[in-house]
């Protein structure tokens, strides 16, 4: 999939328009940013498992603000895996309850594929639980495929669904 079909994905009818996407750039943001996650994800992560992510690929990261208040937020990385392929990898995305259905998920992954794309990746892949139809079908409808199912992959016993976007 390249940039432009994923760009056309995404909704046109303005209802996103007040809302900024900003790159991470200090840890002042890590407190909103794991606040809205706790609130959002299944898995428990700990500060250090943040800042891994944010201090090593802060460029990878990024924040929906409304007014000054984030209201949703992705956490990513970007890097060789064992077959050599340049593999992005998106760790967290969490949009706050009231603003979903709005195209911010969207948004958030539109800027970090084009961050991704800008570093050389070759794919990008997730995990989703098997029971957030919600999350399977925003990745889909922005080309990612379903690449393989794996066992009990969250702490509470939950499948997941890996998820791959092939960019190369």
């Amino acid at each position: 999939m390249d940039l432009h079909t994923l760009s056309e994905s995404l909704p046109r009818d303005g209802t996103a328009s007040d809302i900024q996407i900003v790159p991470y750039s200090s840890e002042e943001q890590l407190k909103s940013i794991a606040h809205l996650i706790e609130t959002d994800l299944s898995e428990p992560y700990t500060v250090y498992t943040y800042r891994y992510f944010l201090y090593a690929w802060p460029h990878l990261s990024f924040l929906a603000m409304v007014d000054g208040e984030c209201i949703g937020a992705i956490v990513s990385k970007c890097e060789r895996n064992k077959n050599g392929r340049n593999r992005g990898y998106l760790a967290m995305l969490a949009v706050k309850t009231r603003f979903r259905k709005r195209g911010i998920g969207s948004m958030l992954i539109q800027r970090t594929v084009e961050a991704m794309v800008a570093d050389g990746a070759d794919e990008i892949v997730l995990e989703t639980e098997i029971t957030n139809t919600g999350a399977q079908s925003l990745y889909e409808n922005l080309g990612f495929i379903r690449d393989k199912r794996l066992a009990r992959y969250y702490l509470n016993g939950n499948d997941a669904y890996r998820l791959k976007l092939l960019l190369k």
